[in-house]
């Protein structure tokens, strides 16, 4: 860390490609470190109505093999399997999450199959991983669900401090396809700005990897409006 503190001014702000290029340069972890977006909304998170929360499909994908699990039967069973579903079935599946078999990073269902998902609440609802019609995950078009899945969709919720936290890809990434997903996930987290939200929406942004230092990135860099 000292290594890498030598060549970041943490209190500086970075334009975006700079950031990125200084993380990739101190990244001297012996794996591939995951890239990080830290994202400062201008929210009053105690307020129901102004939390936030989406999907978001990256053109670059996170970097990572995702293992699609799909609730569904006849006609969308095959049609999941030869879109690149992991694993596809009704009770048998349901027993394999049960047992632990599988650990899923995407749960994807038809609405016919819902009331068999519905009753691994306790498995999958601690993880975030409860299919949902809002987010795409509870829906008859299974084909299309399965690909933006397997693409490397994301979930994002603000915390209660009203902030994003979200991978944007790895460091074996090149800055703008880094770049490209970072400004996928902003511009998919305006369009989710709630209304009674004022003022600057998206304050502050951050990029960190997952054993390096972190920098902030001179908004002005991402040329896109942030309001």
């Amino acid at each position: 860390m000292k290594r890498v503190y030598e060549n970041i001014d943490v209190k500086n702000n970075f334009d975006i490609i700079t950031g990125l290029s200084l993380l990739k340069k101190t990244s001297y972890s012996n794996f591939v470190e995951s890239v990080d977006a830290s994202i400062h909304l201008g929210i009053d998170s105690k307020q129901p109505n102004q939390n936030v929360k989406g999907t978001v499909t990256y053109p670059f994908g996170l970097g990572k093999s995702i293992i699609v699990v799909v609730f569904t039967q006849e006609l969308n069973s095959q049609l999941a399997k030869e879109s690149g579903a992991d694993f596809v079935g009704m009770e048998d599946l349901a027993e394999k999450i049960k047992n632990k078999n599988i650990k899923p990073d995407v749960v994807i269902a038809s609405p016919d199959a819902m009331n068999i998902v519905g009753k691994l609440g306790p498995f999958l609802g601690p993880r975030g991983l409860m299919p949902n019609p809002k987010l795409g995950t509870v829906t008859d078009n299974i084909k299309n669900a399965v690909i933006n899945a397997k693409k490397g969709q994301f979930y994002y919720k603000n915390d209660k401090n009203g902030i994003i936290h979200a991978a944007i890809g790895n460091i074996s990434f090149t800055e703008n396809n880094l770049k490209e997903n970072l400004l996928t996930l902003l511009l998919a987290l305006r369009k989710s700005k709630p209304v009674h939200s004022k003022g600057q929406f998206i304050q502050k942004i951050s990029l960190s990897t997952t054993m390096g230092a972190s920098v902030i990135v001179d908004k002005s860099s991402l040329n896109i409006s942030l309001v």
